[in-house]
């Protein structure tokens, strides 16, 4: 099945929730974001260490403002330089530490909840690449996991396997690519498409409507 990866924790390891602005409750929202050309500048090279690192305008204020309409985040993202030999786990999450961080710069509500990424080469023919929807289904389970403060241990399941699923009529994908709005479809979630040199600000009004005007 070749699952996704979390940065520098197993994958089925406790998550640890923040609470969301003014302790809102959450309501199981849950807002799944491709990274490049939605949060950050993509390239076609890569982005491929903290200095090539381009946050796009008004990403933290957008991902605040998901927040503080009751969305958890998810960030999922293909990652395939892994793969392919050309940099190492550990230097894709100095890379996202960093644009945590930077986000957090613009916007204090600006928590990225769960970064899951597929390290994987697009000829391993991995459930967790998009356009399948890997990540979105164990970033479900995860988040799900935590907010209910279990202490068992996590067993995530994929495609057929999992059963009993959530309703995520209200859940979304942001995204930029064709592979992104697959996945989406195939998880089952709103997919709103944005341009990549705009990134998620270009379509977060649509996106909660008069939810946050």
């Amino acid at each position: 099945m070749l699952p996704p990866s979390r940065d520098s924790e197993d994958l089925s390891n406790s998550l640890d929730l923040l609470d969301l602005p003014g302790n809102i409750t959450w309501k199981g929202k849950i807002a799944f974001l491709d990274r490049d050309g939605v949060i950050n500048k993509g390239y076609d090279n890569y982005v491929n260490n903290i200095d090539e690192i381009n946050i796009l305008p008004h990403a933290g204020e957008s991902i605040g403002r998901l927040r503080r309409a009751g969305f958890r985040i998810c960030v999922v993202t293909n990652q395939s330089p892994i793969g392919r030999g050309l940099w190492t786990h550990e230097n894709l999450w100095l890379i996202h530490e960093h644009i945590s961080k930077l986000l957090l710069i613009e916007d204090k509500d600006s928590i990225l909840d769960l970064i899951l990424y597929s390290p994987y080469a697009p000829w391993e023919g991995s459930w967790a690449r998009k356009p399948n929807p890997g990540m979105l289904e164990a970033g479900r389970q995860i988040i799900d996991h935590a907010n209910r403060d279990d202490s068992s241990k996590l067993k995530i399941f994929y495609d057929n396997d999992w059963t009993n699923r959530p309703d995520e009529s209200e859940s979304i994908m942001i995204g930029d690519r064709n592979v992104d709005y697959l996945a989406s479809q195939s998880y089952g979630v709103n997919f709103f498409k944005c341009d990549p040199n705009i990134g998620i600000y270009d379509v977060i009004s649509s996106v909660l409507g008069d939810e946050n005007e």
